[in-house]
């Protein structure tokens, strides 16, 4: 996923804020891993990045995402991301209905 994030100078370049299985995607397009891989093949390869999962910046490793996924293998990239999707939602849902979460909603900046 990705989202602009607010504009506050003139420059004509469109900015995005990649997070979850976007952010995840741009690591995997800059170490150029191949499928069928391995959680730990990933890891090594990608050195365990933290991704971010929501456009606020917070962020998981990708080894506890891995966890979650309770899948050690993925044939192509596409069953990668389809297996880490929900558990960049679901952690991105937790935050944003933490109290924290909510406070940060009301402010303006």
């Amino acid at each position: 996923m990705g989202v602009r994030p607010p504009q506050q100078d003139t420059d004509d370049e469109v900015e995005t804020i990649a997070f979850g299985i976007a952010a995840l995607d741009e690591h995997l397009e800059r170490a150029d891993v191949t499928f069928p891989t391995t959680g730990a093949e990933l890891l090594s390869r990608l050195d365990d990045p933290s991704v971010p999962y929501d456009a606020k910046g917070n962020e998981m490793r990708l080894s506890a995402a891995l966890e979650e996924t309770h899948a050690d293998e993925f044939e192509t990239r596409q069953n990668l991301l389809n297996a880490l999707h929900p558990v960049f939602e679901a952690r991105r849902e937790r935050a944003n209905n933490s109290i924290v979460g909510r406070l940060r909603a009301l402010l303006p900046f």
